[in-house]
């Protein structure tokens, strides 16, 4: 019995070291096909971040300004708040209707200040004598050649100031475009002659950002015949005006010229 027994044990042990190899088998096979995980490599395409090179590229176009803001003031004086808004109002009228009679649309007459004040007998007195009124007119001008017709017109009818004139350009957005690019332009070619300079070459584009500290509204426009710093740019691209597009009359006091959109870049390229 005793030997009996004992094979029976030896029966069940290994039938349970079968049971166990079985069940075991899956995940063994399993850890073994797992491949195993490689360092990745860097391909031969990317940049080297330990070697670069840092430029700037500034670039300016130059364009004929197809629009105007003229900014006129209606300055009125009166004993009375009441007095002294009639006359105002009358006097913008009168200048609104010469306005349109040159064509100016409604949609570009608008108030841009309106300030009513009153007038002291002196500087240190609390006495009133008076009300004065500073009404200004913006005006925009979609024909630049009428920008001198619309001042005197508008003087003719009652106006008593200029507060500003500004000529700019409808398609911003186009000359920015391409002031950008050849701000982008400039900056490469500077890359590549100081790598050439140092025994090496440009790689991969790195950084860039763009300068806009100084830009007014993104842009830095100014009227581009007594331009200072158009000395400092990169590149600079006149764009010749349009045959439909007459150039500024003789004799006329207001002459638009025309604006310069300026782009500022900074970039970082590698060095291979």
């Amino acid at each position: 019995m005793k030997q009996i027994s004992t094979i029976v044990n030896t029966i069940l042990a290994i039938l349970m070291i079968l049971i166990l190899f079985a069940t075991g088998l899956p995940n063994f096979h399993a850890e073994a096909s797992a491949p195993t995980p490689q360092p990745e490599q860097q391909g031969e395409d990317a940049c080297n971040a330990d070697r670069t090179v840092q430029v700037s590229g500034t670039a300016v176009v130059n364009v004929q300004p197809d629009r105007a803001l003229i900014q006129l003031g209606v300055q009125s004086n009166g004993k009375t708040p009441k007095e002294v808004r009639a006359l105002n109002a009358a006097t913008v009228s009168e200048v609104i209707q010469d306005l349109q009679r040159l064509g100016i649309e409604a949609r570009d007459i608008a108030t841009d200040r309106y300030v009513i004040e009153p007038i002291y007998e002196d500087y240190d007195s609390l006495r009133i004598k008076g009300y004065r009124i500073h009404n200004v007119l913006s005006i925009t001008m979609r024909d630049v050649n009428q920008t001198s017709d619309a001042i005197a017109a508008a003087f003719e009818a009652g106006a008593n100031q200029v507060v500003n004139v500004e000529f700019y350009t409808s398609e911003l957005r186009k000359y920015r475009d391409q002031a950008r690019e050849m701000a982008m332009q400039a900056a490469f070619e500077k890359a590549t002659a100081l790598a050439q300079a140092a025994g090496a070459g440009t790689d991969c584009v790195m950084n860039i950002s763009e300068n806009s500290w100084s830009y007014f509204n993104g842009w830095n426009w100014w009227h581009g015949g007594g331009n200072q710093n158009l000395w400092a740019q990169n590149a600079v691209q006149n764009v010749p005006a349009a045959a439909s597009e007459p150039a500024s009359r003789e004799g006329e006091p207001v002459s638009m010229g025309q604006i310069s959109i300026q782009a500022e870049v900074s970039a970082t390229y590698g060095l291979k």
